[in-house]
């Protein structure tokens, strides 16, 4: 089944959701940095949330960044996401040598932020603590007190004996103003231990585990994107960032007369700028 989101409404309106399969973004992110299977659970959790909320942003240059500072092991997680179902991240630590299923222990307490770039002046930047460090649970937090939005979130990541990825996605749904007490009674009751993974495993596809959630209500499938695990990196951007450096730290640099290495923290690509790269980026006046 390739990666894509499914957005939606249901129960007559008083219910959106969006929903993922992203089992080839998270194993892209997995052999890409080479992750250890507790830090593939939770980085694969961030980059599915990332995915699912930059599918809820209405403009196609509209970015997200989902931002994890934290005391446990994997220290720190960064995932940016595009409103048209590209996402990337990395984590700080790459092996932490805990099982695959104990995310909350890898993540531990810490902060949450959710930075949406959505073309104003400043970029909206919404912290809120680590309630639980599962990822799922803090972005339901997270949509609770900045966004005022009640929501259920739903992450997960399986895996095969080899450590590869078996199964990732999950969900987000979230009630309308108007939704009746009925309604958000419903959702509680048949949300309770909902396993979005161990169905995407049996073979089940978000439309079919979106239906089984609202079985015997009205379900409204709006649209249907891909998702995948892209990098935009370019030697041209990464260009920039050097030049960015200034005059004494590229003079420092050309002083040592030695090839200068850059590499991309999303794919880990490597861009290798030689010494008379660096003069020439002094003598055309482009560095400050």
């Amino acid at each position: 089944m390739k990666d894509y989101i499914v957005r939606g409404m249901a129960c007559e309106n008083q219910v959106r959701f969006f929903a993922a399969v992203s089992t080839e973004t998270v194993e892209q992110a997995r052999t890409t940095h080479n992750l250890s299977p507790v830090v593939t659970n939770a980085l694969g959790r961030l980059l599915t949330g990332g995915a699912l909320m930059g599918a809820m942003m209405k403009n196609d240059t509209d970015k997200l960044t989902l931002r994890v500072n934290c005391q446990g092991p994997i220290h720190g997680m960064l995932v940016t996401a595009d409103s048209k179902g590209n996402v990337k991240g990395y984590a700080a630590e790459t092996e932490v040598e805990l099982k695959s299923g104990e995310v909350s222990k890898a993540v531990d307490l810490g902060v949450l932020s959710v930075i949406k770039d959505i073309g104003m002046k400043e970029p909206y930047v919404g912290d809120t603590h680590l309630v639980a460090g599962n990822i799922a649970e803090d972005l339901t937090y997270y949509f609770a007190t900045s966004d005022q939005i009640p929501s259920s979130v739903s992450l997960g990541v399986l895996f095969n004996d080899d450590t590869s990825v078996r199964a990732a996605g999950g969900f987000i749904i979230q009630l309308m103003p108007f939704a009746t007490d009925e309604t958000i009674d419903f959702l509680e009751e048949g949300l309770k231990g909902f396993a979005y993974t161990e169905l995407l495993k049996k073979g089940l596809s978000p439309e079919d585990i979106i239906s089984k959630i609202f079985e015997g209500y009205d379900v409204e499938f709006t649209d249907k994107l891909p998702c995948a695990y892209v990098c935009d990196c370019s030697r041209e951007r990464v260009e920039q960032a050097v030049i960015s450096l200034g005059r004494k730290e590229l003079s420092a640099m050309i002083a040592d007369n030695k090839p200068v290495e850059v590499v991309c923290d999303f794919c880990r690509t490597k861009y290798v700028f030689s010494t008379e790269e660096l003069l020439r980026f002094l003598k055309e006046g482009r560095v400050r």
